[in-house]
């Protein structure tokens, strides 16, 4: 079991219960599952550049990435109905608490100057995104063998259809958020 995923069952539902004042473990927020989304424009011209992006994202994640296509054709792009465009992993269960932990306490601190998440990126459903400016504050990325940087935005989709218990689920977890 991963060690978020316990530390959940065994500390942070009893903290959310009293803190929202149920009795009902079912009822509390959850982490249902985290989407790993890389939007690779470049591939336009550089096909080779998708292959090297889903790679990247297979090995951050654990998991094998999905290549998405366009759904429309868009000319001011130069984009056609059926072009690749990017890559995304949708992560559940064991794999999903191992990525939030490496994401919590190796890859944010490794970004330059990082003062905290954002704590305003709910979406009003009490799901929350952030976004990287680069790939490489995974330590699993070699930097020698990186050619091109590449962002991406993780989702993490909950339970809860509120963003302030939401909130609390995250901080419980020790995602580190800005001061307001």
């Amino acid at each position: 079991m991963a060690r978020l995923q316990e530390r959940y069952q065994k500390e942070i539902v009893t903290q959310l219960a009293e803190k929202l004042g149920r009795k009902n473990r079912h009822s509390l927020p959850r982490l249902q599952k985290i989407v790993v989304n890389m939007g690779v424009g470049k591939t336009l011209q550089d096909k080779n550049k998708m292959e090297q992006a889903a790679e990247m994202l297979t090995q951050i994640t654990g998991q094998k990435s999905l290549v998405t296509k366009a759904k429309h054709a868009i000319s001011g792009f130069r984009l056609r109905e059926g072009n690749e465009i990017g890559c995304k992993v949708t992560l559940r269960g064991r794999r999903m608490y191992e990525f939030l932990d490496r994401l919590i306490s190796v890859a944010l601190p490794r970004i330059r100057d990082f003062r905290g998440v954002n704590p305003k990126s709910f979406d009003g459903n009490g799901n929350y995104s952030l976004g990287l400016a680069e790939q490489l504050v995974f330590p699993e990325i070699d930097p020698d063998k990186v050619s091109f940087t590449q962002g991406m935005d993780v989702t993490f989709v909950m339970s809860s259809y509120s963003d302030d218990e939401s909130r609390e689920l995250l901080r419980a977890f020790g995602m580190p958020f800005r001061e307001a």
